[in-house]
Order: structure tokens, then C-alpha cells, then sequence
């Protein structure tokens, strides 16, 4: 109770402290970059740990493209655990993941290099999401393409790894080759939540563009965004005690491909979901025996061209806001989401940042290809990974919802995935 009064004072005082923030390279060496954050949310680089296990590279194994930002379509592929004791990774080329312990310094020490057990059978793997179970000592780990998307390993004292045999798909009879996106466990950890984003793998147009359509069975074109007609683009999972997974319910995300979730800070029963062809996220709630019930998705302005790819969010620590991360838009949109439904604040909340003009999103805008975003544990400060531009942007949130550029660092092109940090 007394750390806690600390922490409320020192928040109502206005007092900043400085902190980590955790990014992997995904280059075919992959590395983790460790940046000091320092109290007023400027960052140097303090390392490059390599993680023993390959990245993609700039190769995009999702759509086959040689070289576009985001490669595996997801979130979550670098994981700090709540008692800040290890940081784990994926490797997506190789399909392995990384465990470092993390010293009091911020530094890592890498500790274990294991395979998820799914084999490479291209040019890259496509490991690429973490969810963590402290209480049962269980990492989660998520593949793009399947048939097993989800694989799980069993994290000891000292953050070794050991896999299990146990595999589970988001496939249905109908879609055998989905496309999911990240995985998320409920705060009380005994429901998994799986995004989704395509029914099937896109591929490539001659300029490099993702191809969003496809001819259906009567001949018209059919999208493959997920959920987007059909109604089971949200995948939930049991967890039993012993961490397996029982059987899935698919639900009705009421939006084309909802790729992110996340739940909140002060309400453990309810989560937002941002959609990156829905162009907008929802609120939704789960109750003790799993039933998922997820509201209206808010839109944000589409003008620019559809879909917007909104597929990252960070959450402010009072639950007020929400940053969505536009993937097609080359920037970040704010929402107030502590009303019943979410509230378009800021539209964009910063400038959009202008990648090399190599790089087309779905909508046949030029992109920077933002990716992951975190957010300070204070709310004060956002950083952002914009990969085309090579950048990690800083941003000090402002009391309207707005961003204010803040600092930035150099990172690799095109291939950089995944922010924690502490």
C-alpha cells in the first residue's frame, strides 16, 4: 500500500522518472536494441544484444515482398514480464524464441535460444507474438501462418525455455491458411485472445502493393480480410490451470480484420480492439465464463484512402486514452475510450512521417509503415517505430490526446518489430 501512495504522489506531483525501452532489429542477425529513457522520454542507445536467432531481414514473408516494413503482420514480439526480470523475443526467421534476464541496469544477458517447434519451410518463419502467464510459468507464442499457430514453452526460475508439445490452430475447415496477428491474455490469464487479419495470405502486385481482393466462388471479388464478411475474425481460448488451451470460440469482431487487442489498465473485463480494414476500434467486455460482447468500432477519417491498416494501440494508464497506429496513414490517431464507446479525439494526432517513397500500403498510399508503438507506465510518453523511414520516434502526450515530437533514433530499414519497455 505505501509503494502504491508513493507512486500516486509522485504521479499527482508531476514527477517523472526515466526507464528502458526494448526493440528488435528482426535483421537475418537479430538483435534486441536497449535505449535509456531518460525522465524527460529522450533516448540513447545503450546496446545491441544479439538474440542467437535470425530475423526476417527486410523480407516480408506475409506477402513475399523483398523488402516492406511490418514482415509478419503482428504485435507483441518483444515481451518484458511484469517483475521485469526477463525480456523474451521472437526470432521470425528461424522460428525460435530468445530469453534474456535483465539486470538492474536495464542491460540483458542472454539466457536461452529455443525453437517454437515449427518448422522453416521458406525463405523465413513467421514466429512473431508473445503472450506470457506468470502464475503458470507459460510463454505464448504465435505464428503468422499456420496449421499451428500457437505453441507453447514452459519458462523456469532462471527464464530457460523448454517447448511443449502442445499446438493449436485459428484454421477453420473452410479457411485452412488464416493469417493471424497477435495474442493476448486476459488480465485474470484464463482466456487467450487471437487477432486476425487475412483468411488467407495476400500476395504481391507488381509495385509491391499487398492484394487485398480475390474472385469468390460466384465470380465477384472477395476480400480477405478477415471477419470481413464472415463473423469469426476473433479467436478466444480457455486456458485451463495446467496452461493448455481447450477448445476456441470464434466470435464476431464487428469490424474487417481486427488485428489488435488490448485490455485495459483498471477495468480487467474490458478490452479495445483496433481494425486494420475496419478503420476504427471498439470497446468490448468478457465475463467470468468467457462470453465476449464487443460494441460499435468508431471510425477515423478515411479520406486518405481505404483501408487505413489502424493496427497498433497503446493505452494511457487511467484508461482515457487510446493511440491507434496507422499503418497506410504513416501516423497515430487518439481516441478518449473512457466514455461507453470510444471518441475520436485527435485525427491525426501528430504529422504523418514520410518514409523513402518505396513503400505502398494497401490503399496505394506511399507509406512509412509504423508499426509498434509503447507507452511510458506514467502515460507522459509514446514511442513509435516508423520502419520505412528508419526511424524510432518520441512523443510527449498532451492534455488534448494530441503528440508532440520529442526525439528520435536511427534504426535499421524496414525490418525493426516490437517495443517494450519498463
Amino acid at each position: 500500500m505505501g509503494h502504491k501512495h508513493a507512486g500516486a504522489t509522485e504521479a499527482a506531483q508531476g514527477i517523472r522518472h526515466g526507464g528502458h525501452v526494448y526493440m528488435q532489429t528482426n535483421e537475418t542477425r537479430n538483435a534486441i536494441v536497449h535505449y535509456l529513457r531518460s525522465a524527460d522520454g529522450m533516448i540513447t542507445e545503450v546496446e545491441r544484444v544479439p538474440t542467437g536467432g535470425a530475423g526476417s531481414g527486410t523480407f516480408k514473408p506475409i506477402s513475399g515482398q523483398e523488402s516492406a516494413p511490418n514482415a509478419f503482420e503482428g504485435a507483441g514480439s518483444v515481451l518484458l514480464t511484469p517483475d521485469r526480470r526477463f525480456l523474451f523475443t521472437t526470432n521470425g526467421g528461424d522460428n525460435t524464441v530468445s530469453s534474456f534476464s535483465v539486470g538492474s541496469d536495464g542491460r540483458l544477458t542472454l539466457v536461452d535460444r529455443t525453437p517454437t517447434g515449427n518448422p522453416v519451410t521458406g525463405r523465413s518463419g513467421t514466429a512473431k507474438s508473445l503472450a506470457y502467464a506468470p502464475s503458470i510459468g507459460t510463454l505464448i507464442v504465435l505464428h503468422s501462418f499456420g496449421p499451428d499457430h500457437v505453441r507453447l514453452m514452459s519458462v523456469d526460475g532462471a527464464g530457460k525455455l523448454t517447448l511443449r508439445l502442445d499446438r493449436y490452430t485459428v484454421n477453420t475447415p473452410d479457411k485452412p491458411n488464416r493469417v493471424a496477428t497477435m495474442a493476448t491474455l486476459s488480465p485474470d490469464q484464463r482466456f487467450l485472445f487471437v487477432g486476425t487479419t487475412f483468411d488467407q495470405p495476400p500476395t504481391a502486385n507488381p509495385d509491391g502493393s499487398a492484394i487485398l481482393w480475390v474472385p469468390g466462388p460466384d465470380g465477384k471479388p472477395k476480400s480477405i480480410a478477415s471477419n470481413e464478411p464472415d463473423p469469426d475474425g476473433l479467436i478466444v481460448f480457455p486456458v485451463s490451470p495446467d496452461a493448455t488451451l481447450g477448445r476456441p470460440s470464434l466470435y464476431d469482431a464487428n469490424g474487417g480484420s481486427p488485428f489488435f487487442i488490448v485490455f485495459l489498465h483498471n477495468q480487467p473485463d474490458t478490452f479495445v480492439i483496433g481494425y486494420a480494414v475496419g478503420d476504427g476500434i471498439a470497446k468490448g467486455t468478457i465475463d467470468g465464463d468467457g462470453r465476449v460482447n464487443i460494441g460499435r468500432p468508431v471510425q477515423i477519417d478515411t479520406s486518405a484512402g481505404k483501408p487505413s491498416e489502424l493496427c497498433w494501440l497503446s493505452i494511457s494508464p487511467d484508461d482515457r486514452w487510446a493511440f491507434a497506429t496507422n499503418f497506410g496513414y504513416s501516423g497515430i490517431s487518439s481516441f478518449r475510450i473512457d466514455g461507453p464507446e470510444p471518441v475520436v479525439a485527435e485525427d491525426p494526432a501528430c504529422p504523418r512521417v514520410p518514409g523513402d517513397g518505396s513503400f505502398r500500403a494497401l490503399n496505394g498510399t506511399v507509406s512509412s509503415g509504423p508499426s509498434c508503438s509503447w507507452l511510458t507506465p506514467d502515460g507522459a510518453y509514446l514511442y513509435q517505430i516508423y520502419g520505412n523511414a528508419s526511424k524510432l520516434m518520441g512523443y510527449a502526450v498532451q492534455p488534448d490526446g494530441s503528440l508532440e515530437e520529442l526525439t528520435s533514433a536511427a534504426i535499421p530499414y524496414n525490418s525493426p518489430q516490437g517495443l517494450a519497455g519498463a
